[in-house]
């Protein structure tokens, strides 16, 4: 349990991040705020995840 749970943390905040650059207008309804950051939140999550047991797998 140890560095797994700070790169967890560490890239979903990455993703966060990275996906906060991202124009959601052109993708969603206008007036979906919303959605839009819940969108960004899940694919933040699921971004975090992948990269984190890919680095995992090369750690172990």
């Amino acid at each position: 349990m140890g560095i797994d749970i700070y790169l967890y943390v560490f890239f979903t905040l990455l993703s966060v991040f990275i996906f906060n650059g991202v124009n959601w207008e052109k993708f969603m309804k206008s007036g979906k705020v919303i959605e839009a950051k819940l969108l960004v939140l899940t694919l933040s999550f699921a971004l975090g995840y992948l990269l984190t047991n890919f680095v995992l797998a090369f750690v172990n």
